[in-house]
């Protein structure tokens, strides 16, 4: 059997992305057997080579191979396309025609986009599956096949069961084994030699000097997200490869070619993974409000504390801890005149306020104290990823992990934040 690097040379296959090799892989061990697969990934990456692959390392290398957009068959006609028809079945059948089942027999055929087909279809696509049989549109004779079924979609069928617009014992069926293409945007160190690639193919094609990125492009290259994956990256170089007169790109020529980030959409949504990161910015915020009112009932008590004591030396010791956290790295004055410092109540927390006891108190505290502006929310979650970060000496995993967030989550507010110099 060939190795994946001979397999990727055969069939043009560019990258070295670990999820891309593993699903090369995959599909050479099924390729013998007569098992259906369900090739799943976003439109664009590439999943019609995965049914290419393992026709021609399968026995029926040598029959048939017919590949079948599913999406782009009217719903009216579909039956017809796969079953065939009698003639007289519908207007317009003016004579008997083979689907592409019977064309198929003996060979494979690939099911493009399986996740559009309407449930009648669904339910004859379920019992070729099951015993080879089927019947044309307007026939009642039961025809034979012996095709094998290799099935792909860019939909979370997860979400199409849910709603019913995809029989689950269909898919339980077709994905005997599931092979998962990963999208462009996983697979960063491949854009570059997938670029380079059409890059060449497009200067022979229009018989002009190939394009070369410069270091900089490379880099705005590698961080965009492709929504449209390998198709998008192709249609890119390919404008670029005919409308550009100078072939050495700079990133300000290569950003006119490329779609506002910020109106992007992914081809498919991970509608879990936006859930998952909603709860955990929630619960840091959680987080950042727990703490503020831990901050200010401790500092209440420390201030009440101060107001009933005379030993000072003795009160500084035993609350040395809140006074660093309240100071940080400044020196906290020794004499009363700390006090002055304190707030007596807080802004936004009216039910803290401290009173100051009806006795005359040993010090006499200002009665209009300016008050230092409060941490913002903001302020505060930027303090306690720092923080985390720091106890962590950087391990962004581990100091994730410390403040209940996902690592996709942290990646991102240290981003947002501009923490990157700060961490490393």
């Amino acid at each position: 059997m060939d190795t994946i690097q001979q397999l990727k040379q055969r069939f043009g296959i560019i990258g070295n992305h670990p999820g891309l090799n593993h699903a090369l892989e995959k599909a050479l061990r099924v390729a013998a057997t007569e098992i259906s697969v369900l090739v799943t990934g976003e439109s664009g990456v590439g999943k019609e080579n995965i049914p290419r692959i393992i026709h021609q390392y399968s026995g029926r290398k040598h029959a048939k191979y017919i590949a079948v957009n599913c999406g782009a068959i009217p719903e009216g006609t579909i039956d017809s396309e796969l079953f065939g028809h009698e003639k007289g079945a519908f207007t317009g059948a003016t004579s008997t025609r083979s689907g592409y089942f019977e064309e198929a027999d003996g060979g494979t055929i690939f099911l493009d986009e399986v996740g559009e087909l309407p449930l009648p279809t669904q339910v004859r696509l379920l019992r070729v599956l099951e015993n080879g049989e089927f019947f044309k549109v307007g026939s009642s004779k039961v025809q034979k096949t012996n095709v094998r079924i290799v099935a792909a979609t860019n939909v979370k069928m997860s979400e199409a069961i849910q709603k019913n617009k995809f029989r689950e014992d269909l898919y339980y069926r077709l994905s005997t084994v599931e092979i998962h293409i990963p999208p462009l945007r996983e697979r960063k160190e491949d854009i570059h030699l997938l670029f380079r690639k059409f890059a060449a193919d497009f200067a022979e094609k229009y018989r002009m000097p190939p394009l070369r990125l410069d270091e900089n492009a490379q880099l705005l290259l590698s961080q965009h997200r492709w929504s449209g994956n390998i198709r998008q990256l192709r249609n890119v170089a390919e404008q670029m490869s005919v409308l550009e007169q100078d072939r050495i790109i700079n990133p300000d020529k290569l950003r006119s070619y490329l779609p506002n980030t910020s109106s992007q959409l992914p081809a498919l949504v991970d509608n879990e993974q936006s859930k998952s990161d909603f709860a955990s910015e929630r619960e840091i915020l959680y987080k950042v409000l727990f703490d503020m009112k831990s901050d200010l009932n401790d500092l209440k008590k420390l201030t009440l504390d101060l107001l009933e004591t005379e030993e000072q030396p003795q009160f500084k010791e035993r609350n040395q801890s809140l006074i660093n956290k309240i100071y940080g790295d400044k020196e906290a004055p020794e004499t009363p005149e700390r006090l002055e410092a304190l707030p007596l109540t807080h802004p936004s927390t009216p039910d803290l306020e401290i009173t100051k006891p009806q006795t005359e108190d040993k010090y006499q505290f200002v009665e209009t104290v300016e008050e230092e502006e409060p941490l913002s929310l903001q302020e505060k979650e930027i303090e306690m990823i720092r923080r985390a970060l720091e106890r962590s000496k950087g391990r962004r995993k581990k100091a994730a992990q410390e403040l209940g967030i996902s690592e996709r989550t942290l990646y991102r507010k240290i981003k947002q934040f501009d923490l990157n110099e700060e961490d490393e």
